[in-house]
C-alpha cells in the first residue's frame, strides 16, 4: 500500500459468488497469488479443526455459545448454518484491513450476499458473480473434478439453477469461457474500483492544494 496521500485509499470489500464449478476459486486463489494488496476473509465456525488447520489463518474456531454472542453482539457482517455448523465473517478484522487499505475477498453465496449488503457499507462492497458459458460446461467440470459422486453431482447442479436465478443482484457478472480472459476482467474490474473517488480519502486534500495554487 503506497504511502503517497493521492494514492492512499480505502480498501474494498471484494464479494464472489458462483455455482459450484464456475471457476471462482481459481481465480480467487490466482488474485490472492498475485496481488499482495489482496486477503482473504477469515470465517469463524463452530466446527472442529481439521488436521493441519490453524486457529486465527484458516478459520476463526469458536463455541456454538461464543458464535451466538457474535451474532447478538452485531460482531459478523454475515452468517449461515452448513451441515449443522455455523460460519460467519467476524467483522472487526475486516474493518482494520479495509482501513490499512487492504481488498477483502469474501467467497459467499447470494444469502451471504444479501446479509452483506445490509451490515456493511455500500461504497465499501463489489459484488461480482461468476457464470459457467453453459449448464453442459458447468455439469462436465463438477464430473471432470472427479470428487463427488454422481447424487452430490446433480445436487450441485439443482443448486447451480438456484444460485444462478440471483445474477442480476451483482454489480459485476462474468462468463468464465476462458480462465485467463476472465482472470483479465477480474483484475480490470478490481483496479478500476480501486479508483473510485470514495476510496481516495487524500484526494479531498491534493485538489484543494490545486485550487489554492491557482489562487497564489
Amino acid at each position: 500500500m503506497s504511502s503517497d496521500p493521492i494514492e492512499t485509499r480505502r480498501g474494498l470489500m471484494l464479494v464472489m459468488s458462483s455455482p459450484s464449478g464456475a471457476g471462482k476459486t481459481t481465480l480467487t486463489r490466482r488474485l490472492l497469488e498475485e496481488d499482495d494488496d489482496v486477503v482473504m476473509s477469515v470465517s469463524a465456525t463452530t466446527r472442529e479443526p481439521r488436521p493441519g488447520e490453524k486457529d486465527g489463518k484458516d478459520y476463526y474456531f469458536v463455541s456454538h455459545e461464543r458464535f451466538r454472542e457474535m451474532i447478538d453482539g452485531g460482531e459478523l457482517l454475515e452468517h449461515a448454518i452448513v451441515f449443522e455448523n455455523r460460519y460467519g465473517t467476524p467483522t472487526g478484522p475486516v474493518k482494520e484491513a479495509l482501513k490499512a487499505g487492504n481488498d477483502v475477498i469474501f467467497d459467499i453465496d447470494w444469502q451471504g450476499t444479501q446479509q452483506m449488503m445490509s451490515s456493511a457499507s455500500a461504497i465499501d462492497l463489489v459484488r461480482i458473480f461468476i457464470l459457467p458459458p453453459s449448464v453442459k460446461a458447468l455439469e462436465e467440470r463438477l464430473r471432470n473434478r472427479a470428487q463427488d459422486s454422481e447424487e452430490t453431482v446433480q445436487h450441485r447442479m439443482e443448486q447451480a439453477e438456484s444460485e444462478i436465478s440471483h445474477w442480476a443482484e451483482y454489480d459485476y457478472v462474468l462468463v468464465n469461457d476462458d480462465l485467463e480472459r476472465t482472470y483479465e476482467d477480474l483484475k480490470a474490474i478490481v483496479r478500476a474500483e480501486r479508483f473510485r473517488r470514495e476510496r481516495r480519502p487524500g484526494m479531498s486534500d491534493f485538489v484543494r492544494q490545486l485550487m489554492e495554487e491557482r489562487q497564489r
